[in-house]
């Protein structure tokens, strides 16, 4: 949330700062607070195949990232699925590192798929950081909210392997809190704070739309990192980052897990085609008119008030006027 650019400064970018590729919509996890957990809600959603994305699909998209006036910052391999399920998530980071794709290759994982030998791949690879959530501080937990059953002792093993060997690769660790006790947490801490780059704490929110989430309050008080809620009416992510699905498709929003959004594909097109495309500003228009409430996914998103970084709410005549150029 500091030193971050100030994005009315920068408007329009003519390459994203971050782009999201989505290694597998599947999850081996059955979270309470995350569509991709509930297989019969994802029954009804045709466009989620729960698959791998296919290898040479990547290739294309880390190739076409070097069309770019400038490098993009940051190659995001996560979106709604576990990154670690694709067989070739190594390859994935030591390909687009080879060619030059990004800045930084990151993932977020939930990290059950760890293994001393994987943990290698990824770092050799030359993965930049890790993310992992973590979903309770013992077995009993993580089968009572994620319905997975977790050696605990081996997983904080296998976590502790992967920080002793990490070479260039962040290792950051975090966990909703909200549900736990002031012991709990600081067992958490106790148990993760040395062997972690960072730990955090953080609340609940729902970021999901058309998503009821089951036995989870949403924290009302405080964002997802502890601070003071929001109301912007102009979504920021959308004019630095895009996210491309495990099938090729393109969403403006990296939160698009029913696949409304698509606003291109990197089977036809490039990313970069797709980044300048009219489906794209059109979004941008959207927002920048103070419209959002009128979409019904973007409308009541809880990212928006839980989770958005930045403000560009006082700049939008001068930012639209700058993207119709």
């Amino acid at each position: 949330m500091e030193n971050r650019t100030k994005l009315e400064t920068v408007i329009p970018l003519n390459t994203p700062f971050i782009l999201m590729v989505e290694p597998s919509d599947a999850c081996n996890f059955r979270c309470k607070f995350c569509p991709s957990g509930d297989l019969e809600l994802l029954k009804s959603i045709e466009a989620r195949k729960q698959r791998n994305m296919e290898w040479d699909i990547f290739q294309k998209i880390a190739n076409d990232m070097c069309e770019f006036e400038n490098k993009v910052k940051v190659l995001r391999l996560y979106k709604d699925g576990e990154p670690l399920l694709n067989p070739r998530f190594a390859d994935m980071v030591s390909y687009a590192k080879k060619i030059g794709a990004c800045e930084r290759v990151d993932t977020t994982t939930n990290a059950s798929l760890l293994t001393h030998d994987l943990s290698d791949k990824i770092i050799e690879a030359g993965l930049d950081r890790i993310n992992i959530s973590i979903e309770g501080i013992d077995s009993q937990q993580y089968l009572e909210f994620s319905n997975y059953k977790i050696d605990y002792k081996k997983f904080v093993d296998e976590l502790t392997y992967l920080y002793e060997h990490r070479k260039q690769c962040e290792v950051i660790i975090k966990i909703s809190g909200d549900s736990l006790t002031e012991t709990q947490k600081e067992e958490f801490l106790n148990i993760y704070g040395n062997i972690a780059d960072g730990v955090s704490i953080e609340s609940v929110m729902n970021c999901w739309h058309d998503f009821e989430l089951k036995d989870v309050k949403v924290n009302d008080k405080v964002g997802v990192y502890g601070q003071p809620l929001t109301n912007v009416e102009v979504c920021p992510y959308v004019f630095y980052e895009m996210a491309i699905n495990s099938d090729g498709t393109a969403s403006v929003c990296f939160l698009d897990w029913t696949r409304e959004m698509i606003i291109g594909d990197v089977k036809t097109q490039s990313v970069k085609e797709i980044w300048e495309s009219d489906e794209r500003y059109k979004y941008l228009e959207m927002f920048l008119k103070k419209e959002r409430r009128n979409n019904p996914i973007c409308s009541k998103c809880g990212q928006l008030t839980h989770g958005a970084p930045d403000n560009i709410d006082d700049y939008c005549d001068e930012l639209l006027k700058r993207i119709k150029k």
